[in-house]
């Protein structure tokens, strides 16, 4: 009989949207290795606790999220290693309601509201009817439930070269896809000439939504989803796509334990999803010239690579000067702050990665991966009105990095 109601109650979770009521969200700075190693027990153990980031740098903040009847042994534990902490909101819930989230019979498609799977595709097929001449629906592949990977790509004439834009590779992190989808339609309307200029001579190839499945999961049951959606243990679901490319796979910053946040599957490119962007990638590698994943959040610009073993990128020099200058533009318009710099130095260890492998395995020109924002006021769900100033700044550090690019002999001027 027991078991007969631990499965009901299996069930009755998978059917339930989950909801946050009075979960907080603690910060906490570790000041020495063991507080760290503290936070990172915490992590884990799957005991309940949510990380948004993984602990991985002494003095270096983690957000975690503290589910309300874990608030008592948690004040324990930081009290004994001596951790003070700060409370970013004592009830998530309240964030995820004031998000912004379309009406599911909205009319039109715009970008005060975030939107689900099946409404942005539905506008993407219109771009697609809208501009024939310039614009072609592509299909990178199917996730496990079997949905499409689609990507649109801008190209006004022959013989340019590409940039490749993906987003939601992490299913909870909702303003990259949109920040994708305002961007291309910016790269089509706009009459900014700069804009116009990487719009019409440079190929763009923009995958808004890489997890289509946590994607859309995110949406009809937990806001909080982070993985794929394919059954990794008896009880647990997902890999991070992250952490699941084939370059130094499990190295470092990654977890081989199925119900983990950042577990990198059963082996290299075990996820379908992953096997797809790979394949896609290779058929159009030699035509790219920058290869651009947007994650969120924490205001931070980085190259790679995530795996500190691996050594320098061929072109390091021309990474730090192209990005220092994206770092700086962005701060222009709003006066929003990116913290710029190497990946593993900058923000944590991670093998596996998307960016490791185009770099590592093609030697891409331009690798960059934007975490945009907040710093921790919303964390993941930054309200619906910021996507749009949030799109701006980084269709702006996209131009900077065409033009310092340029002065560096990439992007063909002579194409223009």
């Amino acid at each position: 009989m027991k078991s007969i109601i631990v499965l009901l109650c299996i069930g009755l979770t998978f059917a339930v949207k989950a909801r946050y009521d009075n979960y907080h969200v603690f910060r906490v700075i570790p000041e020495d290795l063991t507080q760290l190693n503290v936070l990172r027990e915490l992590e884990n153990q799957n005991s309940g606790y949510i990380f948004w980031e993984t602990p991985n740098f002494i003095g270096r903040f983690a957000d975690f999220v503290v589910p309300p009847h874990k608030l008592a042994e948690i004040d324990i534990i930081l009290a004994k290693f001596g951790m003070e902490y700060t409370t970013l909101t004592t009830n998530l819930q309240e964030w995820i309601d004031n998000e912004g989230i379309a009406p599911r019979k909205r009319a039109a498609f715009d970008w005060n509201e975030y939107h689900n799977l099946p409404t942005m595709y539905k506008w993407m097929d219109d771009i697609a009817a809208q501009y024939p001449n310039i614009v072609t629906k592509f299909n990178v592949g199917k996730t496990y439930e079997g949905r499409d990977i689609l990507g649109l790509k801008i190209s006004y004439k022959d013989g340019n070269e590409g940039i490749f834009v993906k987003g939601n590779i992490h299913a909870r992190e909702w303003i990259t896809s949109a920040t994708a989808t305002w961007i291309l339609n910016e790269l089509l309307t706009s009459t900014d000439p700069n804009v116009r200029d990487i719009a019409e001579n440079i190929d763009w190839y923009i995958v808004p939504v890489v997890n289509p499945d946590g994607f859309q999961y995110s949406h009809t049951s937990d806001r909080m989803w982070r993985k794929n959606r394919k059954p990794s243990s008896s009880f647990c679901h997902g890999a991070d796509i992250n952490r699941n490319f084939g370059f130094k796979w499990m190295a470092m910053g990654a977890s081989g334990n199925p119900c983990h946040e950042a577990y990198a599957g059963s082996s290299e490119f075990s996820e379908p999803e992953t096997v797809a962007l790979a394949a896609f990638y290779s058929s159009i590698a030699e035509n790219i010239t920058a290869y651009i994943d947007f994650h969120s959040f924490g205001q931070f610009l980085m190259y790679p690579y995530g795996t500190s073993g691996a050594g320098d990128i061929s072109n390091r020099k021309e990474h730090i000067k192209v990005g220092k200058a994206m770092q700086n533009k962005i701060a222009e318009r709003y006066g929003t702050k990116y913290v710029f710099g190497n990946l593993a130095e900058t923000l944590y260890e991670a093998s596996g990665c998307a960016i490791d492998w185009v770099k590592g395995v093609y030697d891409t020109p331009f690798v960059f991966v934007i975490e945009m924002r907040d710093t921790g006021t919303y964390g993941f769900m930054l309200p619906a009105d910021q996507i749009v100033p949030n799109a701006e700044e980084i269709l702006d550090s996209l131009v900077t990095m065409v033009q310092e690019a340029r002065k560096l002999g990439y992007f063909d001027q002579n194409n223009n």
